[in-house]
Formats: C-alpha cells, sequence, structure tokens
C-alpha cells in the first residue's frame, strides 16, 4: 500500500494536487479527519489483497484543531508500522495566497468577522507547521499555473518510480524570491552575468552562446566544481536519512542565464549517479 497525505495552506492548490492523483489512479479523500486514519488504513487491509493499493489524503485546517495536531503522531505510527507514506505539502507566498482568495472570493475556513484573510493564513500557517516540518516534499505554487501544478506533482509524486531519492534541480531569480520548496541553495550572483552583453540578453542558459559565454570565466568553472564536490559529499547522506525527494536551487539575479546554465549542468552530472533526476527552470515556466 502506498500512502500520499496532501497537505498546505488554503488557496495553495491541494485540490488540485488530490484530482490529479485521483485521475491517475489514487484513491482520493479530501479534508480527513486526522483521527480516522488509522481505521481506514486498518479497513483497506482487510480487503482483499489488490497490486498497487494508493490512497491520497487530503489533510488541512478544515480538519477540528485538535486532529490537525495529533497527524504527524498519527502519521509517524503509520510508518512504523510499514506503510509508504509521503507526506507533501504545498505553499505559496501570502501575498499570493491573498490574491488568489480575492480572485474567487472564498472565504477561508479560519476567517470570520473578526479575524481577516491575512491573519487567517498566518494562523493556518501556525497550525500546519509540525506537518509542513515533517513533510517529504515542499511545492512552492507561487508561480505555477494550474496546469504547471498538476505537471509537477505527476512528475515528483506520482513518477517517483525509480528507486532511491528524487532530486530536483531547479533554477530561480532572486528578485522574485527564494522558492519556499528548497532544501539547499546556491547563489552565483557573483559570476559575471550575460545580461549584460546585449546579443546574450534575451537568450537563456540553455542558448549555446551564454553557454560558452559563461564557460569562458574560470570562475564558473570553479563554482560548478565547488557545487559538484558538495552535492557529492552530502546528497548520499540525504539519501540515507531516507529521504524521498531533495530539491537543490541555483538562483542568479533574474533566473534565465547563470542558474538555468549551472543546472543544466549538474543534472548531466548527478544523472550518472542517481536515477530520478528531474529539472525545473522557475523564471522560465512563468
Amino acid at each position: 500500500m502506498r500512502l500520499v497525505i496532501i497537505s498546505g495552506r488554503s488557496g495553495s492548490g491541494k485540490s488540485s494536487a488530490l484530482q490529479l492523483l485521483e485521475d491517475v489512479g489514487f484513491n482520493c479523500i479530501d479534508n480527513l479527519p486526522a483521527s480516522l486514519l488509522p481505521e481506514l488504513i486498518r479497513r483497506v487491509a482487510e480487503q482483499p489483497p489488490q497490486e498497487n493499493t494508493q490512497l491520497a489524503l487530503g489533510i488541512d485546517a478544515r480538519n477540528l484543531w485538535h486532529d490537525v495536531r495529533q497527524a504527524p503522531k498519527v502519521i509517524n505510527d503509520l510508518r512504523e508500522s510499514g506503510i509508504d507514506c509521503d507526506v507533501i505539502y504545498l505553499d505559496a507566498r501570502s501575498p499570493v495566497l491573498v490574491q488568489r482568495f480575492s480572485e474567487t472570493r472564498r472565504k477561508h475556513p479560519l476567517s470570520d468577522s473578526h479575524t481577516h484573510l491575512l491573519e487567517a493564513l498566518n494562523r493556518e500557517k501556525e497550525l500546519l507547521a509540525p506537518l509542513a516540518s515533517m513533510a517529504d516534499l515542499v511545492i512552492d505554487t507561487s508561480s505555477l499555473s494550474l496546469h504547471q501544478l498538476r505537471d509537477q506533482v505527476k512528475s515528483r509524486v506520482v513518477g517517483k518510480d525509480s528507486p532511491g531519492m528524487a532530486i530536483l534541480f531547479q533554477s530561480f531569480g532572486f528578485k522574485h524570491g527564494v522558492p519556499v520548496d528548497a532544501d539547499l541553495v546556491f547563489d552565483l550572483r557573483c559570476l559575471p552575468n550575460p545580461y549584460w552583453i546585449p546579443e546574450l540578453r534575451n537568450k537563456t542558459g540553455m542558448d549555446p552562446e551564454v553557454a560558452e559565454f559563461l564557460r569562458s570565466h574560470e570562475e564558473t568553472e570553479e563554482m560548478q566544481r565547488d557545487i559538484t564536490r558538495f552535492l557529492e559529499r552530502w546528497l548520499p547522506s540525504y539519501q540515507q536519512s531516507n529521504r524521498s525527494y531533495t530539491s537543490v536551487s541555483i538562483g542568479c539575479t533574474g533566473g534565465r542565464h547563470r542558474s538555468v546554465y549551472m543546472v543544466e549542468q549538474l543534472a548531466k552530472t548527478f544523472a550518472s549517479q542517481f536515477e530520478n533526476i528531474q529539472i525545473r527552470h522557475r523564471e522560465q515556466q512563468k
């Protein structure tokens, strides 16, 4: 049996993630009280054996507060009993969530006549913090469209068929904010910037001209060697600690030249060492 718990703040895309999992064959239940989870697992286990039984459950702030608080213990107990359980936590920057609520005119589950939306979102973050801290995978949906979110859930959660840890190499621009789903962050803003070369400005780190410019500077090669050595030393330790997912985020100023180039190079290097390597260029997907 495989169990996937989807959690996160309201407006972050949990319903869309559950719908995608349902579309690919998971049995999905949204807003299940955490206290009922052990009984549900027991009942499923009592059914005639089926190959690849897959459950996906939504647990969030709509649960009774005492159910949410006991969710981490319930999940740990299930893991200790041998259940393959992944916790996926979705989140977005608070201004993005506020905008999404204003566009849909939905009511936040924790808001009332005395609690405005931003206060409710902050309260929700505190309430869900224990679940966020134990998550196997955090996905920042701030800059994702609905289709991009579904694609990322499909590639990172559903597509995790290869054994071992799934590693995402992600490029981003610091001027657009550090991804909240980053496990490791490397800053390339000290490297020569192709943006200041007029003929390279509108190209990206995937274009040969930009790659040639960056490779012509020793600092780029040194940075790549240093990051590679660090990851070669520590990624195996992450894997040995039974992590299912790790996100390596590479940032430059705008997220289009230096970070894109470096992500492509690192992904090629580690593809021979890990079976599940994924790439995302955040600013190019906007």
